[in-house]
């Protein structure tokens, strides 16, 4: 399944993860996890934390979004059972931040989620992060304890999202 998304800023095209897109996501994932100025210096000394592992768990579900250019510049990875969608990755290019890619994949997320009935989505988000997500409207649960600090537990209802124009459209396209 694929969508397109117009924003104000770019056109993206967003769909299922393929193999042949391996290197790519752990590209992005590698620059957008170091774009962030505050994490750079802990990441660079646990390069291992680097390192993009594809997920294997079936339930497992990577979208990737694509520039004009069919680039992949960022990537949305959930994993979900019957009423609950864990959002574990949510990566931008750095040079793709802040144009509207982010909230694309969210809006790819949350018309999955209704397509299979799943009501909320939850996240563990970073503290440089948490303007976006607080933005998009997910709500803060909790501070939670992550491998170099901590972040928040974050939940975001599946039904009352409001979907941008085009993620509407697409989403009634079916």
């Amino acid at each position: 399944a694929r969508a397109q998304w117009h924003t104000s800023r770019v056109s993206v095209l967003i769909r299922d993860a393929i193999d042949d897109d391996v290197r790519s996501l752990r590209d992005v994932y590698r620059r957008a996890s170091l774009s962030n100025e505050s994490d750079r210096e802990i990441l660079l000394q646990h390069p291992q934390s680097l390192e993009y592992v594809v997920p294997q768990a079936a339930q497992s579900r990577c979208r990737v979004a694509l520039a004009d250019s069919r680039a992949l510049i960022g990537f949305a990875t959930t994993t979900g059972g019957s009423d609950l969608l864990e959002l574990e990755d949510l990566f931008v290019d750095p040079a793709w931040m802040r144009r509207g890619v982010g909230r694309s994949l969210i809006d790819d997320v949350i018309i999955y989620a209704r397509s299979v009935g799943i009501t909320r989505v939850e996240v563990d988000g970073n503290p440089h992060a948490l303007s976006f997500y607080r933005d998009v409207g997910f709500k803060v649960d909790a501070t939670v304890t992550t491998e170099f600090g901590f972040g928040y537990r974050l939940h975001l209802d599946a039904g009352t999202y409001e979907l941008r124009g085009d993620a509407v459209r697409l989403a009634s396209d079916g």
